[in-house]
């Protein structure tokens, strides 16, 4: 049975590198948002198993789409996996404050992120 990720990164480019790694459809089904609140909205809509969430997007930032999830009864339970080029050190205390389960820092490696999702995605 595959999970259901939602990829939410305004870069093309990191989105076609991350979508490829985990283009394995036995175990994951890809569901692509390019911006925020694309991604506020298809993590409602769509309830995935986990959201790969850039922090830096248009019109609401990953931070406050997770937040906004965890908020929220109905989609409190999904894993959320965030992912910045900006230091680990500058984001950990807000990374906490928001709820993410996971945090990955571009460039990330395949092996990293093939790490971090099967961690998030461990019942």
């Amino acid at each position: 049975m595959f999970k259901r990720v939602l990829l939410a990164d305004d870069d093309e480019a990191v989105r076609a590198l991350v979508k490829a790694t985990l283009n394995d459809t036995k175990r994951w089904q890809i569901i692509e948002a390019r911006n925020g609140l694309e991604a506020l909205g298809l993590a409602k809509s769509e309830k995935p198993d986990l959201i790969i969430l850039d922090v830096s997007m248009p019109y609401l930032n990953g931070f406050e789409v997770c937040r906004q999830l965890k908020d929220n009864p109905e989609t409190r339970g999904i894993s959320i996996l965030l992912v910045t080029g900006f230091p680990k050190d500058e984001h950990m205390e807000r990374v906490r404050q928001v709820g993410a389960n996971g945090y990955l820092s571009k460039p990330f490696s395949v092996a990293d992120l093939l790490i971090k999702v099967e961690d998030a995605l461990e019942p």
